[in-house]
């Protein structure tokens, strides 16, 4: 258990029971497969978030639980819907769900999840953090469309990167934070400031990771961003810096989703100074997040948060 579950552990552990408990379906491979999902392992980060915005800013109710679980659920179906459009194998060490059962039941279980977690959100009867939540999922969907369309465009510059990365990941986080602080009855702004730039940093690293890691560490594919023609930012950087030769190569690689050059593609990557310069802008969002803490009072849930922020950019996988 890493330290920031540790700081939320009574209430994590209930979040946890909350998830199994509402999965519940009388359709069999409904449950089948949300138990594959969410059992699979992942850090759980988004509701770790949600229970301490909650705590840091002195909720004392128990609306946090379910909060996120919500936000865990809809993580969840956001994952389930991109494995089928990315026709991702592998993720978080494992077979995906549509390797195992086929994109339609991993398409309607993910929608399931969806509507359960709007059915969650009405029993907490709270229309701002309904509005937030909605406009949370409308985002990533766009996000996921954009970035979809983008697939195989060697061209995007890092604005459009860092415009997709938003609404596609990070948007989520800031959600996360935003209600926390929401059911705690305080100003929303800094803690939607947190959780933005804290998932920033967050898909910044991941991007990084599919040209530094191994299948093993990080659970999916080493090059799969490159094998579904995504441009990620080491990737633009890269495109930016090297000579013509090695952008060509790049190019090509995004432009026919192959990895049949990815040992020179990731030389021009590190050569160029790509990763470090990934790592560098996601440090810069680390510490925006940090800054948004400024307000809070002095907690071990404030502290952990800052924690959270640097373990974005230095986590191994």
């Amino acid at each position: 258990m890493l330290s920031f579950h540790r700081a939320v552990e009574k209430e994590f552990s209930a979040v946890n029971k909350m998830i199994v408990s509402q999965l519940q379906s009388d359709v069999g491979l409904v449950e089948n497969i949300g138990h594959y999902i969410v059992d699979s392992g992942g850090k759980r980060l988004r509701p770790v978030v949600v229970l301490l915005s909650a705590l840091a800013n002195g909720y004392k109710g128990s609306q946090h639980i379910q909060m996120a679980a919500v936000i865990e659920f809809i993580h969840t179906a956001t994952l389930l819907h991109d494995d089928v459009v990315d026709v991702s194998a592998l993720r978080r060490g494992r077979e995906t769900a549509n390797a195992q059962w086929g994109n339609a039941p991993s398409v309607l279980v993910g929608d399931f999840l969806y509507s359960r977690a709007f059915q969650m959100l009405v029993a907490i009867a709270d229309m701002p953090i309904m509005g937030v939540i909605a406009d949370a999922t409308n985002v990533i969907s766009e996000g996921e469309v954009q970035q979809m369309a983008n697939a195989g465009n060697a061209n995007i510059s890092e604005e459009t990167y860092f415009e997709v990365i938003y609404r596609k990941t990070a948007k989520l986080f800031e959600a996360a934070a935003q209600t926390g602080a929401n059911l705690a009855g305080v100003d929303q702004n800094a803690m939607a400031d947190y959780g933005k730039h804290l998932g920033m940093a967050f898909q910044i690293v991941d991007d990084v990771l599919d040209y530094q890691g191994d299948a093993q560490s990080i659970g999916k594919n080493v090059g799969a961003d490159l094998a579904e023609g995504k441009m990620t930012l080491p990737l633009i950087f890269a495109r930016d810096k090297v000579d013509a030769h090695q952008r060509a190569l790049i190019c090509s690689a995004i432009e026919n989703k192959s990895t049949e050059n990815f040992s020179a593609v990731l030389e021009a990557v590190k050569t160029s100074g790509g990763i470090a310069y990934s790592l560098k802008r996601a440090q810069m969002e680390a510490d925006l997040a940090k800054q948004a803490l400024q307000g809070l009072p002095t907690s071990q849930f404030k502290t952990v948060m800052s924690e959270l922020a640097d373990f974005s950019v230095t986590r191994p996988s």
